[in-house]
């Protein structure tokens, strides 16, 4: 698929009428009009201001955590210090800037950093860009200096100290020395020994000198000598663009840059591993920034842990209601009179047993440094999947200590493509503001997207969703 035909939407591209009145010189018409440019174009003269990025992705992977037997990464956005770009369409020349070649991207469970995605490879899977490379470990800290040895003949800390080398070490005394040296040593009353790192004056002697063209020179073996360095051997050259055919377009200096990988010789040829989206399929929030940022998790705390199980029974009750499957009403009560007395006893029936809950997910955020709760529930009723249901509930504790929805979303397999399943996927900070985002799949019948939802003031507003793709005969019947 070419450039132009990936490109359909006006938003993204200049349409071809606003094209040919560019051509025809109609330029102030254009502007007025105010067709939208491609995100893509970088000015060249403010190359050296060119925004730091941030880019936000999906890894989908099958098989255990850091090392999986198939995996790919979904780029989602990319904030380009203004807005909010699809990362997917983002400077795609042909591919996007999120899936070049040693872009590295952080894995990140609940804020924290799990391991480090490096692509390699890009490609277009079910309608959309995807990016195929290796997970690595997170590199080990660097291991802290050995504590210095403490003196034990050390006296005073602040007092500098003289030591001299103990009996047992001179050389001399170990070979037995000579009555010669003693003697001279006593006679200089000098005390010094044969320290091993001290300067030598060495003697001339007869045996070491050579004649040359220019007369006698003496030469001392001890002498330092300059030797000429030898040759280097020519490096050979670095193909910076690589494997072309598949990742072009390496060395644009107009190309803005995310976070980048070890460097090497070129693109590496990965196969696409993961296709579909199978049931075993987990997901991982993936960050790429050309800035080091501080960690920040979004656990909330609870002040009384009783109150997330009140909260998380709340909301079950909700999603029931909203999916049709409470239990019905206990019958009334009764009473019984016994022969023997006249007194009746009141029998309450047990309460029905809750309809479960399929593959139910509650997650608790603080979105923010200080803020309150966000809750997130999903799940689906059992059964065939032709005849599931789906809820996906946001919500936070209200002033009186009950559950106030912010979304509520349900939806079955018979309108999927028009009220796609939301699945989330964890919280993220889109917009490097210390701030969290929920991202969401949304998976439809025959198409998927990725949205951000940003929680402030009790609301909930959609922040961003993807162009998404086109997942027709992929779904299980």
């Amino acid at each position: 698929m070419t450039v132009s035909q990936h490109y359909s939407r006006p938003a993204r591209l200049v349409s071809s009428r606003g094209l040919s009145l560019a051509l025809t010189g109609l330029c102030l018409i254009a502007a007025n009009v105010g067709f939208a440019q491609y995100p893509g174009q970088v000015n060249k003269k403010a190359a050296d201001k060119t925004p730091e990025m941030r880019a936000v992705a999906v890894l989908e992977w099958t098989g255990d955590a850091g090392k999986p037997t198939a995996s790919r990464i979904v780029p989602v956005t990319i904030y380009d210090g203004e807005q909010l770009q699809d990362a997917g369409l983002y400077l795609a020349r042909p591919y996007p800037l999120a899936v070049s070649y040693a872009v590295e991207y952080e894995l990140k469970d609940n804020g924290k950093t799990i391991g480090l995605f490096e692509v390699k490879n890009a490609g277009q899977v079910q309608g959309s860009w995807v990016g195929f490379g290796d997970w690595k470990p997170l590199p080990k800290p660097k291991a802290a200096a050995a504590p210095q040895k403490i003196d034990e003949d050390l006296g005073d800390d602040d007092k500098p100290v003289l030591h001299r080398k103990h009996k047992g070490d001179d050389s001399s005394a170990k070979s037995g020395g000579t009555a010669s040296s003693n003697t001279k040593d006593a006679k200089s009353n000098s005390s010094a020994e044969d320290d091993p790192d001290r300067p030598k004056l060495h003697k001339k002697t007869e045996d070491t000198t050579t004649e040359n063209s220019g007369g006698s020179a003496p030469v001392d073996p001890d002498r330092p000598m300059m030797t000429k360095p030898k040759p280097k051997a020519p490096e050979t050259p670095v193909d910076a663009a690589g494997n072309v055919s598949s990742l072009p377009d390496i060395d644009d200096p107009d190309r803005p840059r995310l976070k980048r990988g070890a460097k090497d010789a070129g693109p590496a040829k990965v196969e696409p591993t993961l296709m579909g989206l199978p049931d075993d399929m987990k997901q991982a929030v993936a960050i790429s920034d050309a800035r080091n940022r501080p960690e920040h998790t979004w656990t909330y705390s609870w002040a009384n842990p009783d109150d997330e199980m009140k909260m998380k029974e709340q909301m079950e009750d909700i999603a029931r209601k909203a999916l049709g499957i409470t239990p019905p009403p206990p019958p009334a009560k009764t009473s019984t009179a016994h022969r023997s007395t006249a007194a009746k006893k009141v029998v309450t029936p047990p309460p029905p047993t809750p309809a479960p809950l399929e593959e139910e997910q509650f997650r608790v955020f603080e979105l923010a440094y200080g803020a309150g709760a966000t809750m997130v529930l999903s799940a689906h009723t059992t059964g065939p999947l032709a005849d599931q249901k789906f809820v996906t509930l946001i919500a936070q504790p209200d002033l009186y200590g009950n559950v106030m929805v912010l979304v509520k979303n349900v939806t079955d397999r018979s309108r999927l493509d028009e009220t796609p399943r939301m699945r989330l996927v964890d919280a993220v900070d889109a917009l490097a503001d210390n701030r969290g985002e929920l991202l969401f799949e949304l998976r439809g019948d025959t198409t998927r997207q990725f949205a951000l939802y940003r929680i402030m003031r009790g609301r909930a507003d959609k922040l961003f969703t993807t162009f998404g793709g086109n997942l027709a005969g992929n779904m299980p019947e």
